[in-house]
């Protein structure tokens, strides 16, 4: 079920505290932590704390909270100081598009000039 934490789902068990990660934002609705493997100085990703597979899901679902984690991800923007130079919000939605964790999740990357399009 839509909403359900999953047992075989790693967001949802960095959520739960079962697998650590580095967080460094937390709202009623979301968390946000660092990616293991940057791709810019700045690499968070903000996930909503109840599982959803992908960004389109989450909005289909849960349109307020799809909100709370854009929210977050400029609250990111800003504590981490790219909001000023610019930053880039991403959800790779399906395989092709390169998601590799199927729990909804926007990558907020900054720090660096970031092209386009994008490779």
């Amino acid at each position: 079920m839509a909403g359900e934490p999953r047992s075989d789902c790693l967001f949802c068990k960095i959520v739960a505290g079962e697998v650590p990660a580095t967080i460094v934002r937390e709202s009623e609705t979301t968390v946000a932590f660092r990616d293991i493997n940057p791709q810019a100085p700045t690499h968070v990703l903000v996930i909503p704390k109840a599982h959803h597979p992908d960004a389109a899901s989450l909005a289909a679902a849960a349109p307020e909270v799809a909100a709370d984690v854009l929210r977050e991800a400029g609250e990111v923007a800003a504590q981490e100081k790219t909001d000023g130079a610019g930053y880039r919000i991403v959800f790779n939605t399906g395989t092709g598009a390169g998601q590799t964790v199927w729990h909804a999740h926007a990558h907020v990357l900054g720090g660096r000039g970031l092209n386009w399009p994008p490779g």
